[in-house]
């Protein structure tokens, strides 16, 4: 199943959004946790029910701390006055508010009567408390003694000897900050641990979508480098990178395609130089020896002397059609064959074909006939000498495989609608049906040691299918083993478009009709292309030619 890819830039919003909303989110909920644990440590340590407010409000905080011990001394006053002298009930209160991080101060008049600090011991504080009646009782006042800050609330009450005086309920505010403290630092540091937990994930995700592809890359790279070219290159899931990925692989099949395709121009080439230089040794020998001949005296009479200089002629035109063959093989492989092409009456140039081909064959022992079914004269677009090739190269090619005492070889022009089919028959060996799909291929042989003992270079059906499709046409073959071969081409022929003046009439300016007859009506002479390029002959069709 194929990854579902995402782009670098929707990845790249993707950090950003989760490094800049995810911290917040965890932040507020690890907030929201510590202060829950933190009030909840308030109510254990102090027994009081603190708030998120309380927390950073001491003033607030330590009132709820006192609240108790200052309702109930509050009431004492009222109720039971005679109590605020009794040190007793003094040190119970003041034992309350030292584990609650307070003490308590009881002053009657201007003297300090009751000072209920253990540790403390603070004149500057206690000598500059509130005179009786300063301040409101419910308020707190923040004070300064030499050993620190406090936060001093008063309740002004009057003795049972109707004395005047206040007792005051004093708190350390120092005690409160180092909690407060400890809470800010372990926010502080699970912020900082957040961050860096997600920056480090977040990074980790871009770093391995990234550095994955990229290492691939590295390592394909270093794999063409050494010259192999047997890998594929991994989609990531990443667009970018996987587009990368995709153009990295597709230079590697090209590269490949294209060192396969090297190797194997290489070997035919080989193989072109191998068949031409033993189809050269033959014709040179042979040339050579009939000149010894000559030179020794062998070619006495006026008779030999014309056999050996017509063999001579022979031996040289063959090594003449075999460098041709070595030229035209080069300008296949660069697509510089050359054409000329014109207009040629088909008749005419058949029956031309055939005159020569029938002195040659004779001339090697082989019946040859030939057959024009065409009604009347039809015109292809083809170039004379490369179309007269195509048909040497057949003829040649059947008359080499040929193994029976009896050759025969046949020729038939057909008329087969907008085509013009021809066909050449031989009586040969025959090719199997497995090979008979790639006898057009270069350099393949059916049978390598029989086209070695016969020569040939090996490219004569690849430039005939060459120069047929160059030429808008095809060329296939049939062929039974033991029977013989029969080799179609096929060529496209040229038409020409006429108007009369009847039909001139019904055109208008722009040379269309202006019923739903005939299409353009441009006189003169046009190319037209077949309606089935792929349509064969069978030779009992007859087909005219026609001028419309």
């Amino acid at each position: 199943m194929e990854k579902k890819s995402f782009d670098l830039k929707n990845r790249v919003v993707m950090s950003f959004l989760v490094l800049t909303i995810t911290p917040v989110i965890l932040t507020a909920i690890i907030t929201v946790v510590t202060l829950r644990m933190q009030t909840n440590k308030a109510h254990q340590q102090y027994g009081v029910e603190a708030s998120f407010e309380s927390l950073y409000d001491n003033a607030r905080m330590l009132s709820e701390m006192v609240n108790d011990v200052y309702q109930e001394i509050e009431e004492v006053a009222k109720e039971n006055p005679e109590q605020l002298e009794d040190k007793a009930y003094l040190n119970q209160l003041n034992e309350k508010l030292r584990r609650k991080r307070g003490f308590l101060a009881v002053r009657k008049e201007r003297q300090i009567f009751y000072n209920g600090a253990t540790s403390i011991s603070d004149p500057v504080l206690l000598e500059g408390l509130p005179p009786y009646g300063d301040s409101a009782e419910t308020d707190f006042s923040l004070m300064l003694g030499s050993n620190g800050r406090y936060l001093v609330r008063k309740i002004d009450v009057r003795f049972e000897d109707a004395a005047k005086g206040s007792i005051f309920l004093i708190v350390n505010r120092n005690q409160l900050n180092p909690t407060m403290k400890s809470w800010l630092f372990t926010m502080i540091l699970m912020i900082i641990l957040l961050l860096i937990l997600t920056s480090s994930l977040v990074s980790f995700w871009i770093y391995r979508s990234v550095i994955a592809p990229v290492n691939s890359l590295k390592q394909a790279a270093r794999e063409i480098r050494d010259g192999n070219l047997d890998f594929s290159v991994q989609k990531s899931g990443l667009a970018e990178m996987d587009d990368l990925c995709s153009d990295f692989e597709e230079m590697r099949l090209r590269l490949k395609e294209s060192a396969e395709e090297k190797m194997k121009n290489d070997q035919d080439s080989k193989e072109l130089i191998s068949n031409i230089s033993h189809d050269l040794k033959t014709p040179i020998t042979a040339v050579k020896g009939y000149c010894e001949g000559i030179i020794d005296g062998v070619a006495d009479t006026p008779e030999k002397m014309d056999r050996y200089i017509r063999t001579i002629y022979n031996k040289t035109i063959e090594m003449d059609r075999l460098i041709n063959e070595l030229t035209l093989y080069s300008k296949i492989n660069t697509n510089k064959i050359p054409y000329t092409f014109t207009k040629i009456h088909i008749n005419e140039y058949f029956a031309d074909c055939v005159e020569d081909l029938k002195l040659e064959l004779q001339a090697k022992q082989v019946e040859f006939a030939s057959f024009d079914y065409l009604t009347e004269d039809c015109i292809v677009i083809a170039d004379a000498e490369q179309l007269s090739r195509v048909i040497n190269n057949i003829i040649s090619n059947a008359v080499k495989y040929m193994n029976k005492p009896k050759k025969l070889i046949n020729m038939r022009l057909r008329d087969v609608g907008d085509f013009v089919q021809l066909e050449i028959e031989d009586n040969g060996k025959g090719i199997a049906q497995k090979d008979l799909p790639q006898i057009f291929e270069r350099f393949y042989r059916t049978d390598a040691s029989r086209n070695s003992a016969r020569g040939g270079s090996g490219i004569g059906l690849s430039i005939v299918r060459k120069i047929v499709e160059d030429h808008g046409g095809k060329v296939w073959a049939t062929s039974k083993e033991d029977v013989g071969t029969t080799m179609f081409v096929v060529l496209r022929k040229y038409q020409e478009v006429t108007i009369d003046a009847e039909q001139s009439e019904d055109t208008d300016h722009r040379g269309r009709r202006n019923d739903s007859g005939a299409g353009e009506g441009l006189s003169g002479a046009v190319g037209v292309r077949g309606r089935n390029r792929n349509q064969r002959g069978s030779g009992s069709k007859k087909s005219k030619g026609r001028r419309v």
